[in-house]
């Protein structure tokens, strides 16, 4: 079971002001959780970096777990908008492939702490690690299916392949953006993209 800590109660109808407050505890939770990691942290710091009174935070969210976990979905979702919009740029499948990791990869670097924040997850709700990769994954799927559809890309398991990718994206953030704090290498990101198109045997 995840935490409970809820408060229970009606919370504030979004107004103007009330969007915006909600937002700015999003953002301080992403810098506090990622910091200080979800177990250690407390309503009371994400309310003293807001620089919000500590009740007014209930008039948003009912427990530490209620922020947590849709801040894990803000995330998922506002980069997964950021992934169509560009990737529907692109002239082709091959090339989507190839902005889809770039945003990633910047996404990454404008937000450092979602490597900390996601693998907290497994922690605090699995589900909400699971549903965090299956919402990414089936995006990539329905790329896949429409490429590999169109004869662009081979015809093998969509879902299989989609994980691959996933995974090669997450490890390479993590090795050069999140552990450097530094833009993927050109070198390294097209070597990348030759494992991906080409694979590593030699023909």
């Amino acid at each position: 079971m995840a935490e409970q800590e809820a408060k229970n109660g009606p919370k504030t109808p979004l107004t103007s002001k009330g969007v915006k407050t909600r937002q700015k505890l999003l953002e301080v939770a992403e810098e506090v959780f990622g910091t200080k990691g979800y177990f250690a942290a407390g309503i009371v710091d994400i309310t003293q970096q807001a620089d919000i009174a500590q009740g007014t935070f209930y008039n948003y969210f009912s427990s530490k777990y209620e922020i947590f976990a849709e801040l894990i979905k803000q995330l998922s979702r506002d980069f997964r908008s950021q992934i169509r919009m560009e990737v529907a740029k692109a002239k082709n499948h091959r090339e989507a492939q190839q902005i889809g990791f770039n945003v990633f990869f910047k996404w990454v670097k404008n937000h450092r702490n979602l490597y900390s924040i996601v693998q907290q997850a497994v922690l605090v709700d699995e589900s909400l690690y699971r549903s965090y990769y299956e919402r990414l994954a089936k995006g990539y799927i329905k790329g896949l299916e429409e490429a590999m559809g169109k004869g662009e890309f081979k015809e093998l398991h969509a879902e299989t392949v989609a994980y691959c990718l996933m995974g090669i994206g997450q490890f390479i953030g993590m090795r050069w953006v999140y552990w450097e704090g530094e833009d993927v290498p050109e070198q390294v990101f097209a070597d990348a993209m030759t494992l991906v198109f080409e694979g590593i045997a030699k023909t």
